[in-house]
């Protein structure tokens, strides 16, 4: 069975996936939709697929048996409306977008539909995430801390905050996935964004290039998570650690590291999780069984909320519930 894929976007994301994709024999690269018919031709004459600068035009005459949805923040959701209008199963990369509104409405048509989708959390794939929720069914935690220290990517609208949602949805949501697969889910948060640097500089700057987040979770776990972007390009410090009855337990994206005191244990990975990813949403679309997909959209929608309950706090400076999936202030 041969899986015919349309690309939704021109990016690196859909030139990662398509690259991983282009290897597998039961999969065939049909056609790109670029935001112009120039940048979808260019991206598919390298797939020998077919460049779109019309969704609509693309959908009507491909005949795709998935999707892939690898666009901005501020992009998503007539392309997610097509595809939830036509059954059509796709992967989506993350974030859900710069809000949680609109997934929350996607998230009830899917369900409706029962459509397979999957999403871009690629962390939940990688052997150290499984070896660090191993440690920690053995362990209780007390407290956790999470940081995402970095630069500014090299893309335009990454800086616009009405475009992007701020380094918080846009990069450190991985960090906020991590928690809710790792610890539990959500139930309240309080932000503090601030712009220290880039704004004094930058006049086309409108994120906050420092934040802290204190994260309660519904079994009481308290986390709390900073992230700033200030840092000069590839300088970054990037993980999340829990402090447990048994020791130090830190995660970073290559290594796991246990601290219990007498011995300190390192789990090195350099595995690319991006390939367990793909092959677990291919097989599904092939099988129908979704069961060895880490996030649907579903579950995507409540890291996605949490993002926007961070925001909605800085601004208000209050503490946001998230409760049934909506968030609400007290």
């Amino acid at each position: 069975m041969t899986i015919n894929i349309g690309f939704m976007g021109t990016g690196n994301f859909s030139k990662k996936h398509a690259d991983i994709l282009s290897t597998r024999r039961d999969v065939n690269i049909a056609a790109f939709f670029g935001t112009s018919q120039e940048k979808a031709d260019r991206m598919a004459k390298q797939y020998e697929a077919t460049g779109y600068g019309d969704l609509a035009e693309m959908l009507d005459t491909e005949k795709l048996d998935a999707a892939y949805v690898c666009v901005p923040p501020m992009a998503h959701g007539s392309i997610e409306q097509e595809l939830i209008d036509r059954s059509i199963p796709f992967f989506v990369e993350k974030p859900l977008s710069n809000e949680a509104d609109m997934p929350a409405d996607f998230a009830r048509q899917i369900e409706e539909k029962s459509l397979i989708t999957s999403v871009g959390y690629h962390f939940r794939y990688k052997q150290n995430t499984q070896t660090m929720k191993n440690f920690l069914e053995l362990q209780e935690i007390g407290m956790i801390t999470g940081r995402w220290m970095s630069g500014i990517p090299q893309t335009a609208w990454w800086t616009d905050q009405e475009r992007s949602g701020g380094q918080f949805n846009e990069q450190t949501i991985h960090l906020v996935d991590l928690l809710r697969f790792t610890a539990g889910e959500v139930k309240s948060v309080y932000a503090v964004f601030a712009n220290t640097i880039l704004g004094k500089d930058e006049n086309n700057v409108s994120i906050a290039d420092v934040g802290a987040v204190t994260l309660t979770l519904e079994n009481g776990i308290i986390a709390n998570f900073s992230n700033t972007c200030v840092l000069p390009p590839h300088v970054h410090d990037i993980g999340i650690t829990f402090y447990t009855d048994d020791g130090i337990l830190s995660w970073q994206p290559d290594r796991v590291e246990h601290d219990s005191g007498g011995v300190m244990e390192e789990y090195n990975d350099r595995d690319d999780p991006y390939e367990k990813e793909n092959e677990t949403f291919i097989e599904a679309v092939k099988s129908g069984d979704t069961s060895e997909i880490q996030s649907d959209y579903s579950d995507a929608l409540k890291t996605q909320q949490i993002t926007a309950a961070a925001l909605r706090s800085a601004k208000t400076g209050q503490v946001v519930e998230i409760t049934n999936h909506e968030n609400q202030t007290k």
